[in-house]
């Protein structure tokens, strides 16, 4: 039985009996504690006397609301608040846990972790965008970073699984918003750091800032701090890590700690020659393609060697990767051979690193089929449209998820930067139409939405999946 003081210690009716805690008015229940927390879009605190009506009898908020008929803790930080209960009430976490932020990639990397570990025997689960994916299976979390009630209750369900190790996406909105406050980890990594989620932080800075927290505050004094040498913000996270105590350990091509001598594209993959603290290791085969995908197949590696995995069972579970769903995902080829892979980027970066990664291993055209999400950062369309067109041989604009927005002007923005392109509206149609045109050597890239299996148009959201398009297409003789 979990009391409200066993919660927040300093709360009056302390004495209440918590049986549940949400922050989502619409799951309150009898004996639950609701957190009015003051969202981007709505006001927690507006649903307060629902969640009482609901059967709350308590309510977690800052000091900006009156509570007479439940009891009520006041946080000065109430998100923060939340997180530590969510810890205390459900009391269980995997012994290893290895939070990644970055603003590509920690999907794959987190996904690449697990499968190392498991590789290697251990109880292996990851957490993310992709939902929670564990020894039992997949568990749906929601979000990225889930609120930190889900987080902690996701938590104790792989604990329970016999998880020791799990590795879990820290976005910038998860981190800013505290709900990997309560999570004991093990280390801590950066990726990189472009251009995304200006519809919700005000400024790069700020955005920067955010992802700096994972370093700055919830690093731990000797734990590993993993750092993409490559980035051109390095610097700063090596530097949050040396202040706060932090072991850097860094890779890529300018890594101290895990570096690249080598790299060699093959069709199916790439032959990486790497050096683990300055020890030459032998040269083996990762069956990716794509640079980028080496590096976070390389940041999985770092990882899981920083916390005490020797490098022989490392280079094995990176010989046995697959790629991680509607991340440069080989759908399938045409009857000439021609490949047609499936990749989430939606950020300029993401897109010019896609593209650039790709090439090596493409011997025709390179074809690419992208658009922009409604709703969200519209300066990135002329910037994505204008790579687009540098990188690829062949572009054509479509439509992402538009959300509230009209399409034909979200295309619009993007081909003033991408004047040559061609304009199909019709997703669908636009996957058909240049499969059909692929010939021997060429390589297409569906971009933008990756793992997702619907399309938001207006409020309703339209079952769509890019790789079961193309696979009709393929398996329809196209080609």
């Amino acid at each position: 039985m979990t009391k409200l003081k066993d919660l927040f210690p300093l709360v009056e009716d302390g004495e209440t009996e918590i049986t549940g805690m949400t922050a989502d008015s619409r799951r309150v229940q009898p004996g639950y504690l609701f957190a009015a927390l003051k969202g981007t879009v709505s006001d927690g605190r507006d649903y307060i006397p629902q969640a009482i009506e609901k059967g709350a009898v308590a309510i977690l908020s800052d000091s900006g609301v009156d509570v007479t008929t439940a009891a009520h803790v006041i946080a000065d930080e109430p998100r923060r608040a939340l997180a530590l209960a969510a810890k205390y009430f459900y009391n269980s976490q995997p012994k290893t846990i290895a939070a990644i932020t970055g603003t590509n990639g920690k999907s794959s990397t987190v996904d690449f972790c697990r499968q190392i570990w498991t590789g290697a025997g251990l109880s292996a689960a990851s957490m993310g965008t992709l939902g929670a994916i564990g020894p039992k299976g997949k568990i749906d979390v929601g979000h990225t970073t889930p609120d930190p009630v889900t987080i902690h209750e996701t938590l104790r369900e792989l604990a329970g699984q016999g998880v020791t190790h799990c590795a879990m996406e820290a976005s910038s909105h998860g981190l800013e918003q505290h709900r990997l406050d309560g999570v004991d980890l093990a280390a801590v990594a950066f990726l990189n750091f472009t251009q995304d989620h200006l519809d919700y932080h005000a400024t790069m800075e700020e955005y920067l800032n955010a992802k700096l927290r994972l370093f700055r505050d919830l690093g731990r004094q000797g734990m590993p701090a993993i750092v993409n040498a490559d980035s051109d913000h390095r610097d700063v996270f090596e530097k949050a890590a040396a202040e706060h105590g932090l072991n850097v350990v860094s890779f890529g091509w300018r890594g101290e700690d895990l570096w690249i001598d080598e790299i060699m594209p093959r069709a199916t993959g790439q032959v990486l020659n790497l050096f683990w603290r300055d020890v030459e290791q032998k040269p083996f085969e990762l069956p990716l393609i794509g640079e980028f995908q080496a590096l976070n197949a390389l940041a999985a590696a770092a990882i899981c060697l920083s916390l005490g995995m020797e490098f022989e069972e490392v280079a094995k579970g990176l010989q046995n990767l697959k790629p991680v769903k509607g991340r440069l995902e080989l759908v399938g080829k045409t009857e000439a051979g021609a490949g047609v892979f499936v990749d989430y980027a939606h950020t300029p970066d993401g897109l010019d690193v896609l593209l650039r990664a790709v090439r090596p291993h493409t011997a025709g055209r390179l074809k690419v089929i992208f658009g922009c999400g409604g709703d969200r950062d519209a300066k990135k369309r002329p910037l994505m449209g204008e790579i687009a067109a540098r990188q690829a041989d062949d572009v054509i604009v479509t439509d992402d998820n538009p959300r509230s927005e009209d399409p034909a002007l979200i295309r619009k923005a993007i081909m003033a930067a991408a004047p040559e392109a061609r304009e199909i509206g019709d997703r669908g149609e636009a996957i058909r139409t240049l499969i059909a045109e692929l010939q021997k050597g060429d390589t297409l890239v569906i971009a933008g939405k990756g793992h997702e299996t619907g399309q938001i148009i207006g409020k309703e959201i339209i079952p769509f999946s890019d790789q079961d398009t193309a696979l009709a297409a393929l398996e329809g003789g196209a080609g």
